[in-house]
This record gives structure tokens, C-alpha cells and sequence, in this order.
């Protein structure tokens, strides 16, 4: 016979994706996070992608992402959150419906250098009222410009967090990941009240 104390509980899944355009950091910062070795779907850029993909600010870049990225991070042993990153390219974007289904919430990283990148992530989970943060991917710890410029160029709506952070950091990465929770249970709440004014 077994106990009721003995029984496995299944813990909770949350999903929450990783966004952005090309060569923002997605990658590095799933596997920043990740308490296990992260899935990745990194190839190589070769010359078939030359007038596909544009690598205006990233020309070093040598390797993209083809599918998904996968992490994972135990909150507890009854939560837990499975972090998906997404394609950055345009040609992977079809993908992006998918991977959203059933998300949380995401995090849309943000290159100052490329801003106008963000645009299309922004659009795909403000069109969806998928709640999400923006982090700001301050390459090689070079801050050039604060939250609340950013805030401002994106046109984002002041209940949206924008965080400058360091994706090869674990702790700064987490930092983004609590602030995508936080919108989340911000616009759960929102909800609630609005039925209950009902």
C-alpha cells in the first residue's frame, strides 16, 4: 500500500521564452540560468546565409540559433520553469507561435546598439498579452544609456520593466527572470479585478 506522503506530486511547469532579434544574447543567457546543461540548436553561419540574414552589428558572430534554446530552473520541488529561446532571424519566426503557446510570460532582450530589433518581438507579445520584461544586454558591461531611454525609444508602457543587465551573468540573467514573474502576476492580478468590477 502506498501513503499519501510516499505519492511523487508532479511539480507545476511554468514557460517563459527567451525573445530578440539576432545575436542579443538570447543563448548565453538560457545558459546562464540553466541548472542543467541547456539545450541548444547553434550552427554554424556560413555563406548561404549572406543577403538571408543581415548581421549588421554582430559581423563576428559565427554560430545561430536554428530552433530553440532549453534551460531549465527548479524554484521548488513543486515549480518549476522551463526557459525556451527563440530564433532571432526572420526566417525562423513562423516558429515563434509555437514555442509561445502556453508561456507565462518572456523576456525580449534589446541590443542598444540594434534597438529597432526589439520592435517585432514587442509587437508579437504585446498583440498576444503575453506579459513580459525587457532586459537590456549591456555587452562587455558597456552601459551607454539608462532604463528609462530605452523605456522611451521601445514607446513601452510604464508598467513594462526594463532592466540593464549582463546575460553571461547568472545572478543578472535571474534579475530579468523575476521581473518577467512580477509582470506576470501584475497582469494576473489586473485581470481578476477587472472580472470581479464586473
Amino acid at each position: 500500500m502506498v501513503s499519501a506522503s510516499s505519492e511523487r506530486i508532479m511539480p507545476t511547469a511554468l514557460k517563459i521564452l527567451i525573445a530578440g532579434g539576432f545575436g542579443v544574447g538570447k543563448t548565453t543567457m538560457v545558459g546562464s540560468v540553466s541548472e542543467v546543461p541547456p539545450l541548444e540548436t547553434e550552427e554554424r553561419i556560413t555563406a548561404a546565409s549572406v543577403g538571408v540574414d543581415n548581421l549588421a552589428g554582430v559581423e563576428g558572430k559565427l554560430s545561430t540559433t536554428v530552433a530553440m534554446d532549453f534551460g531549465r530552473i527548479t524554484i521548488s520541488p513543486e515549480l518549476v520553469l522551463y526557459l525556451f529561446g527563440t530564433p532571432g532571424q526572420d526566417r525562423f519566426w513562423f516558429m515563434w507561435d509555437d514555442l509561445a503557446t502556453g508561456a507565462l510570460g518572456a523576456v525580449v532582450l534589446a541590443d542598444t546598439r540594434r534597438l529597432d530589433a526589439s520592435f517585432a518581438a514587442i509587437d508579437f507579445f504585446e498583440s498576444r498579452e503575453i506579459p513580459f520584461a525587457v532586459g537590456v544586454n549591456c555587452f562587455n558591461g558597456h552601459r551607454d544609456c539608462t532604463s528609462e531611454q530605452v523605456r522611451q525609444a521601445l514607446a513601452l508602457a510604464p508598467s513594462i520593466p526594463v532592466i540593464l543587465c549582463d546575460v553571461r551573468d547568472r545572478n543578472s540573467s535571474k534579475e530579468v527572470i523575476l521581473a518577467v514573474l512580477e509582470a506576470a502576476r501584475a497582469q494576473a492580478a489586473a485581470r481578476l479585478t477587472q472580472v470581479a468590477g464586473c
